[in-house]
């Protein structure tokens, strides 16, 4: 059995995620200075476009996703146990992979 490639992951792990909903309680809240809402979807957002681009993000998007990782690093810690902290260690945890995954290399 091989190992899933972090692309394989990261794909597999936002299927799952995409299903979740957003915490219903959380639309219109702000934690750590920021907007649940938008943190939850510019970090979705560049998420998928480095899946859509084959695990690919150019220079723009990859500084965006780290700003989002860095985000989260911040509101993780001051979410209560209603905040639904699982949902946003999932997203953290994509976002995890895809920066520290390395550039596809194709031929």
């Amino acid at each position: 059995m091989s190992k899933e490639t972090a692309f394989e992951a990261v794909s597999r792990l936002y299927q799952e995620f995409m299903k979740l909903p957003f915490p219903p309680r959380l639309a219109g809240a702000d934690r750590a200075g920021f907007d649940l809402v938008m943190l939850d979807s510019d970090t979705a957002a560049w998420i998928f476009i480095w899946i859509k681009n084959g695990g690919e993000l150019e220079a723009q998007g990859r500084s965006g996703l780290l700003r989002c990782i860095a985000r989260l690093d911040r509101v993780i810690p001051a979410l209560s146990e209603a905040d639904d902290p699982e949902y946003w260690h999932r997203l953290h945890e994509m976002a995890q992979l895809v920066a520290e995954s390395p550039p596809i290399v194709t031929k």
